[in-house]
């Protein structure tokens, strides 16, 4: 860890009563025994239920089927782990020497299980109610986008249909890291927009998981510069 845990909480707009529930957020199994795979589980379920509830209000027709559809969308690992990047977590893990060296800071499974841990923390600390405002919160852009129209579609395919109504080009994609051992690999992936010199990475433990991320990212992207909804 490089980083100081109350300088995350202030950057996050976090003021823990016990700050010492929030430093036990961002440690890693490999760091202590003390870590944070109990406050993962609280924080995975309070998750679920805000963005069930959310979604259940603001998607009013949707079935069941349509609205789990819908979650998961918005709750997975690479998911999680993409918004891990953008809140710069990474750098404020604690991490045991051996995840340290094989760059677990990077990786999606140890940032989606921060992330988590953090909403298991701030409901332990702050109580449901800003646990909710502080998901809903970090996750409106995202809901903002979702759909009726979408929920099929993966990212790639979406990005794919965007470029063909618009008559351009298909985006391209070339992987530029693949590292860790065979049972445990991580994929970087460059999605680039030749005819627009646009280009986004994704991450993930599968060539398809780091490809359907860096589209994600290009159609974030494309709605910030092309007004897309």
């Amino acid at each position: 860890m490089t980083g100081n845990p109350e300088e995350l909480a202030k950057k996050l707009g976090l003021r823990f009563n016990d700050p010492e529930l929030f430093k036990r957020a961002l440690t890693h199994r490999s760091a202590d025994s003390v870590n944070n795979e109990r406050l993962e589980f609280l924080g995975d379920s309070v998750l679920g239920f805000v963005i069930a509830e959310c979604l259940f209000e603001k998607f009013g027709s949707a079935d069941e089927g349509v609205l789990s559809r819908l979650r998961s969308i918005l709750v997975n690992q690479s998911a999680l782990a993409q918004l891990a990047r953008q809140l710069n977590l990474g750098e404020f893990l604690i991490l045991g020497s051996g995840e340290l060296k094989s760059g677990g800071y990077r990786r999606d499974s140890i940032l989606s299980d921060a992330v988590e841990a953090i909403m298991g923390a701030i409901l332990k600390d702050q109580g449901m109610d800003f646990a909710r405002a502080w998901i809903l919160e970090k996750f409106a852009d995202s809901i903002d986008r979702l759909s009726m129209e979408n929920w099929q579609k993966d990212p790639k395919t979406r990005l794919q249909e965007l470029m063909q109504g618009r008559g351009l080009e298909l985006p391209g994609y070339q992987l530029l890291s693949q590292e860790g051992l065979p049972h445990d690999q991580y994929f970087r992936v460059e999605c680039k927009i030749q005819q627009m010199s646009l280009a986004a990475q994704g991450e993930g433990t599968s060539r398809k998981r780091a490809e359907q991320q860096a589209a994600e990212n290009m159609l974030n992207k494309l709605t910030e510069e092309m007004s897309i909804k």
